[in-house]
């Protein structure tokens, strides 16, 4: 992998397309779509106490993680926002409904913790990467499918709050989720932080200790 300048983010992997200047493609509508939702989940869940709505916004906001990345590769729409715009919608509705469950319980802090302390981690592994002229590496696809996870696991936990008679049901296939999203979140960040390590061992050279 070549160094490049800061600004010049790795992207994903997308076959033999490269990654475009456009904006007003329809994988960016859909992905500035999800990011709309995020604010209107947290005013529906803790403003007007619409648990049902917010659950709708969280299933559309879920299931439309893999589509505006399909619908790019197959319409040759890859561009260099929708790589920002998809990762960071990600990122935005695991931390809006992270700080939302725990205010209202439906998750333990510990849960909670764990999430964001592996945020926490990658972005350190960024900040040392920017530093040697590296842009953040290529979303993998254990990171994909643990959001994927997590993303599917929220709108279930919350179903589980307001379904009585399905709650118990409910909750275990939410917690499976949860918990598998969890340990491949952890997975992924582990799997950027040896690449991270990688780069910045070839940028101070080989006389650089191993």
């Amino acid at each position: 992998m070549s160094r490049r300048p800061a600004r010049a983010e790795q992207p994903p992997d997308t076959g033999d397309q490269t990654p475009g200047n456009q904006v007003l493609t329809l994988p960016n509508l859909i992905s500035f779509g999800r990011l709309l939702g995020v604010p209107l989940f947290l005013y529906l869940f803790l403003v007007t106490r619409a648990d049902v709505a917010a659950i709708v916004v969280l299933a559309i906001g879920g299931t439309t993680d893999w589509v505006d990345g399909w619908i790019a590769r197959r319409l040759r729409q890859v561009s260099r926002l929708g790589e920002l715009l998809d990762p960071l919608a990600d990122r935005l509705y695991i931390l809006a409904t992270l700080v939302a469950f725990t205010a209202r319980e439906i998750v333990p802090w510990q849960f909670t913790a764990a999430l964001l302390a592996r945020e926490l981690l990658l972005l350190g592994s960024l900040a040392v990467l920017r530093r040697y002229g590296y842009g953040p590496p290529p979303v993998h696809y254990v990171g994909k499918t643990a959001t994927f996870l997590l993303l599917a696991a929220f709108p279930v936990l919350l179903l589980a709050t307001e379904w009585s008679a399905g709650a118990t049901a409910t909750a275990a296939i939410g917690w499976g989720l949860a918990w598998w999203g969890l340990v491949l979140y952890w997975v992924a960040g582990a799997m950027y932080v040896v690449q991270a390590a990688r780069l910045v061992r070839a940028a101070r050279g080989p006389g650089a200790a191993a």
